[in-house]
């Protein structure tokens, strides 16, 4: 049996990408076809390292091709991935693939827990990844990297002074909890915490991220304003927990990036501390917050459930020790990685489907 390289592609052209409905060489997903007297091989390039359908895509391939090669000759598939993104001339950020706002209504729903979770869990999945902290009145992210006692160098580059990063657990961090000490109050005014974030912005060296998540403040202010006017954000998480209180502040934060003139994209929504699992009992779900609130607010504004976190000891204990606990084996773990699988995808459906979000131009 002859074929050639145009065979390959051919039979590749008839498997589709699930999440995104076209086929994968449509895509430009297939690359390094190569075809030898014993052996085929070719490299599938992924939209994200995050993909959870990767193994039934490369299943799909091998049976398509298989088809027109038969059983016996070698075939030699590689997943690789390449972030996609929708920043294409961003004159800030430029090596910024993807801009990710995580939201809530009201404070004390563990948006900072999910925030760092998620950015770790990506990092594990060979993501590169960054975070601001920006939630100028409690920045957290410090103790639970378990760097607050670390402060940033600072570089001189052309005559600026540039910010350098920290980075751990494989994520660049950035918090105003790095230039205060930690028991000192931030009294700050509005403009004053937006300067801040255009800094952490504008004069960081983030380098070549695919994903940089921003820690908002709880709430709708002068920070979600200030981001919006100042990078194209791909698009807003939004966490809340399932009680009614905190529901009816998420819908304020949902709707606050759905204003036409804000127009940026809502990924989906995390329900935290769903449910509470006792360790030692791993199959027993407690609804002591109500039961699938964040479930009916997706269901209600036609956006993804990204997931659903438990409430577990173990996850408040790695905050204070500064160990995500996406780093450990257990229930919380698989959540969180579940999560970063869900997001990615989701950034990737985005940016296929939809044109770049504009930096926002409004008067305030």
């Amino acid at each position: 049996m002859k074929f050639s390289e145009k065979d390959i592609i051919a039979a590749l052209s008839t498997v589709q990408d699930p999440d995104l409905h076209k086929d994968l060489v449509t895509l430009n997903m297939i690359t390094d076809v190569q075809v030898g007297s014993d052996k085929v091989s070719f490299t599938v390039m992924l939209t994200t390292p995050a993909c959870p359908l990767k193994e039934k895509i490369r299943k799909d391939c091998e049976e398509a091709v298989r088809k027109v090669i038969g059983q016996d000759l070698e075939l030699d598939i590689t997943m690789s991935s390449s972030v996609t993104s929708s920043r294409d001339k961003a004159p800030v950020l430029t090596g910024v693939k993807n801009i990710i706002a995580i939201a809530s209504g009201k404070g004390g729903v563990g948006k900072s827990t999910v925030t760092a979770n998620l950015a770790v869990a990506l990092a594990q999945m060979g993501a590169k990844v960054g975070l601001i902290d920006a939630d100028i009145y409690g920045p957290s992210i410090p103790v639970m990297f378990n760097c607050e006692h670390e402060q940033p160098e600072v570089k001189v580059v052309n005559g600026k002074n540039i910010i350098q990063p920290l980075e751990q657990y494989g994520v660049k961090l950035l918090s105003i909890g790095f230039l205060t000490p930690p028991d000192s109050p931030v009294v700050w005014r509005g403009p004053m915490a937006s300067s801040a974030l255009k800094q952490f912005i504008s004069d960081a060296e983030w380098g070549e991220l695919d994903y940089l998540f921003i820690d908002m403040p709880p709430g709708t202010s002068d920070i979600h304003l200030t981001l919006v006017q100042t990078v194209p954000v791909t698009g807003a998480i939004i966490v809340t927990t399932p009680q009614k209180v905190a529901i009816a502040d998420a819908t304020k934060g949902l709707a606050m990036f759905k204003q036409p003139q804000i127009n940026v994209p809502v990924l989906g929504i995390v329900e935290n501390m769903a449910y509470f699992t006792p360790e030692e009992l791993p199959d027993n779900k407690y609804f002591i917050f109500g039961k699938d609130g964040g479930k009916n607010l997706s269901e209600k504004y036609d956006v993804p459930l990204l997931g659903q976190i438990p409430l577990v000891q173990g996850i408040r204990e790695s905050g204070d020790s500064g160990l995500p606990a996406v780093m450990k084996e257990g229930v919380t773990s698989t959540a969180f990685k579940d999560l970063a699988e869900a997001m990615a995808r989701q950034v990737a459906i985005r940016n296929a489907n939809f044109a770049e979000t504009k930096k926002v131009e409004m008067k305030v």
